[in-house]
């Protein structure tokens, strides 16, 4: 048995200003990004404090704006399979989690939890 739970909305940015993209979509959608993100060198911005229901995070990509979903897991190696075997693949390991590629041809994220490392009591429950 596993868990799982969505967890963050990220906000995927092709832009070499990462300060101006955090700027509007902080001042869009009314969460002060996280003070203690340097900008300058950032790849990720956080809106927000961090104890919302949803995460929302601005990201500097080299692809095409768009938006992806984390979802968070006890289990990636076991979240990554009930994915595929719902017709998800798997496209890119980075570090400790999976960029994965629904067939509807979105692109989301399978990560460790991200609360300090802890599931929430309403995450979904696998066997």
């Amino acid at each position: 048995m596993h868990k799982s739970k969505l967890v963050a909305a990220i906000l995927d940015c092709e832009t070499d200003d990462l300060t101006a993209a955090a700027r509007f979509w902080s001042a869009a959608l009314g969460r002060k990004p996280s003070s203690s993100d340097d900008f300058a060198s950032a790849k990720y911005v956080s809106l927000g404090s961090g104890n919302e229901e949803l995460l929302l995070m601005v990201q500097k990509v080299p692809h095409p704006s768009r938006v992806h979903i984390d979802i968070e897991t006890d289990n990636v190696d076991a979240e990554v399979a009930r994915l595929e075997a719902l017709g998800a693949k798997r496209i890119e390991q980075v570090k400790t989690w999976w960029v994965m590629e629904a067939p509807t041809g979105h692109r989301f994220c399978v990560v460790k939890p991200q609360r300090d490392g802890v599931m929430p009591r309403d995450a979904n429950e696998w066997s």
